[in-house]
């Protein structure tokens, strides 16, 4: 045989067994959705692919660990006999679907199984909850369709409720504690107006618990100024604080050297600081906290740079003064801000 022919035969070889043995890892699997990727934490299941996906650096989570009780449409939140846990650091949202005789609850269980396989404890399993109903299951799945799919956003909904199970559970480790949320659900016979195919079906969300980087430029003395003249105020974000506290983070520094710098070229210019925070606590607690941010900032610009203490101002308005809804992460962050207004 020519070394040719031998070598033509050795390429096939390895192609066969290539396609015997799978995908290699990181290769991803054929049928997945484009971009989609196993989280590297957990496997999936034998057969199955992914059918939507989504990931996010940094968001927030509320992790179902008891009863679901209800849905409140009002403020769209969902609610339970003990509070879930809030949440916040990296999400990764998978779903897979798993075609043929598989069930809701063998899907649950293997994805139980290998996370505690990994040092997962889990913290809820509606499989063991006397409380839990088909419809609760049903409810406390509600966050699970708004997500990038090749299947019907609603496709959980329509599902076999009775087939419905989810599962919670965590890993503790040292750079940040990992959970992972799981909703299983199973598909009698194909659908097409749902593109479902006979089957079960698992959403995974695992939450990477860590901190956000801060990553807000520095507004710089000149656009202060250019936006007071020109709207009245300005508002900041690169002044940092902890939850709950009034004490200035070193990273704000930036943003106090800038508020000084127009200061000191503007020398007749007063200022009121505002304080501003999103609806999260009471009333009472929120107008004190924003109260004692301005404070703070005030205290900052004539301690530590030299601005006389009569041309600042400090007030608080707590979430009297909104820029946007305090429904979600993103509009409760642009609500928490320190504002500089002319007196």
């Amino acid at each position: 045989m020519s070394r040719k022919y031998g070598r033509r035969i050795c390429s096939c070889i390895f192609i066969i067994l290539a396609i015997l043995a799978g995908p290699l890892p990181g290769f991803g699997w054929a049928a997945d959705l484009p971009g989609a990727t196993d989280h590297p934490l957990i496997k999936r299941f034998g057969g199955s692919e992914i059918v939507a996906y989504d990931s996010k650096r940094f968001e927030i989570y509320e992790l179902q660990t008891s009863t679901f009780k209800r849905y409140d449409l009002g403020t769209k939140r969902r609610e339970f006999t003990q509070p879930p846990l809030q949440l916040e650091g990296a999400l990764t949202r998978i779903w897979y679907e798993t075609t043929g005789e598989a069930s809701s609850t063998e899907l649950l269980r293997n994805y139980q199984n290998e996370l505690k396989s990994q040092g997962f404890t889990i913290l809820y399993d509606s499989t063991q909850d006397p409380a839990a109903t088909n419809w609760t299951n049903f409810l406390a799945s509600y966050s699970t369709t708004d997500i990038k799919t090749s299947r019907s956003h609603y496709i959980f909904f329509a599902a076999d409720k009775s087939g419905i199970r989810v599962s919670s559970a965590k890993l503790e480790r040292p750079e940040g504690d990992v959970y992972v949320y799981l909703t299983a659900v199973q598909w009698a016979k194909d659908d097409s107006v749902y593109k479902a195919k006979k089957g079960a079906y698992i959403a995974v969300d695992i939450i990477t618990v860590q901190p956000m980087t801060q990553n807000m430029v520095t507004v710089s003395a000149d656009e202060m100024a250019t936006a007071i003249s020109n709207t009245g105020r300005i508002a900041l974000y690169g002044i940092l604080f902890d939850t709950n506290k009034a004490e200035i983070k070193p990273e704000s520094r930036p943003a106090l050297e800038e508020i000084a710098k127009l200061l000191q070229k503007e020398t007749a210019m007063k200022l009121h600081v505002v304080g501003h925070t999103d609806n999260v606590g009471g009333y009472d607690s929120n107008l004190g906290l924003s109260r004692r941010r301005a404070e703070a900032v005030a205290t900052s610009l004539s301690k530590e740079f030299g601005i006389a203490a009569d041309r600042l101002t400090a007030n608080g308005v707590a979430y009297l003064a909104p820029v946007a809804v305090n429904t979600t992460e993103e509009g409760r962050a642009k609500n928490r801000r320190v504002e500089l207004v002319p007196q």
